[in-house]
């Protein structure tokens, strides 16, 4: 018996385009609670592979008919299983090749800005909610926490007919694993990271951010302005692109603030949290768009596909940007941290650091998993 296939690209391209969808999701309930796939237009159903061991019946008044169903499991094992059972009874099935460990490695491109003189694109890896950013004048283009994928900035790039020339970091990530030094190395650019963040000489060469503030490359009128915004490390750094756009790193949300425990000093950071959002960021304009390095739900992505918000309504949503009082501020945020953390990520900060190497399947293994770097605020 044959089923239908879906790689993971063609699911995001119906997702883009959108179909909707049905996903039959064959994971044990943990996995499934704690990370799957999401969109607008798709609807989503948890029945675990063991059941259809037992009971090839088990879904059948659970199902549509009328519409496509996409199996879905960790690797792509199981959900070929089911999905041939689902076709034997009549079920339009389709298998997602790789499962959730192949739409993990998948890639979305969105254009933020397209002006003559600038091009400002959001990347949206979609199943870990990690956002890294190109910037793109006369010819030049600057890549903002690139993911470990560097091929898919360099297409990008080579679409463009743009040569990279600035890689920036906005911190030391513990969710991901960054392809600054990689792409950095392969391209011929400069890499940019706070020190800070580092502690340490790492194996990599670096231009520091602390002495690095303005970056310009392209026309003239395109200008990086790196605002030190400690918090969720103690250099975190977000990128002001002509006095427009906030690349804001993990320090601000859509729906929060990045979370200041990582580091094992919650109160310490969440002060400094408390100094930039107060101090640092007091002064930016309400109609700057805050463009974020990751993203926690649905919720977050606008109308045109875009994880954004204006500052001005940031400020009124969040209640801890409301609580101007630092002792209460610093007990809300400190208070709100997660008690889970991103998956690994003392492995993935050494990694980054420059301390550790894994292999590509090592590295797959590390990032599998949703990013927990916020600390969520709504009033």
């Amino acid at each position: 018996m044959t089923v239908n296939h879906l790689s993971a690209e063609q699911l995001r391209d119906k997702m883009n385009k959108g179909e909707s969808l049905f996903i039959l999701d064959v994971r044990n309930e943990g996995d499934y609670s704690d990370w799957k796939i999401e969109g607008k237009t798709i609807e989503s159903l948890n029945i675990p592979y063991f059941e259809f061991l037992d009971d090839e019946d088990v879904a059948d008044g659970r199902l549509p008919k009328d519409k496509e169903i996409v199996t879905v499991c960790a690797k792509g094992g199981s959900s070929r299983f089911v999905a041939e059972i689902l076709d034997g009874k009549g079920f339009r099935a389709t298998s997602l090749d790789g499962g959730m460990k192949a739409w993990s490695l998948v890639y979305n491109t969105v254009p933020v800005d397209e002006e003559n003189q600038l091009k400002l694109y959001q990347i949206n890896r979609m199943a870990k909610g990690c956002l890294s950013y190109m910037i793109f004048s006369r010819g030049e283009a600057a890549v903002v926490d690139p993911g470990r994928h560097i091929d898919f900035y360099m297409e990008l790039a080579a679409r463009e007919g743009a040569k990279i020339t600035h890689i920036l970091d906005s911190h030391l990530h513990a969710d991901h694993i960054s392809g600054g030094p990689a792409l950095a190395e392969k391209t011929g650019s400069a890499y940019y990271i706070t020190t800070s963040d580092l502690q340490g000489t790492p194996p990599f060469a670096y231009r520091p951010l602390e002495e690095n503030k303005h970056i310009r490359f392209g026309d003239v009128e395109v200008e990086v302005l790196a605002l030190q915004t400690p918090g969720h490390t103690p250099g975190s750094v977000s990128f002001f692109i002509n006095k427009r756009f906030l690349l804001s790193g993990d320090t601000l949300f859509v729906g929060g603030l990045g979370r200041p425990d990582l580091g094992g000093k919650a109160r310490e950071w969440a002060e400094m949290l408390y100094d930039t959002v107060f101090n640092q960021l007091n002064d930016l304009a309400d109609d700057v768009l805050v463009l974020p390095a990751h993203f926690a739900d649905l919720s977050e992505v606008n109308e045109k596909g875009i994880v954004g918000e204006g500052l001005g309504t940031i400020r009124r949503n969040n209640k801890a940007m409301q609580t101007t009082e630092k002792a209460a501020f610093t007990d809300m945020v400190a208070g709100a941290a997660s008690t889970q953390t991103p998956p690994n990520y003392e492995a993935i900060i050494a990694i980054n650091r420059g301390e550790k190497s894994v292999g590509e399947e090592e590295a797959t293994e590390l990032e599998i998993g949703p990013n927990r770097c916020a600390v969520h605020h709504h009033g």
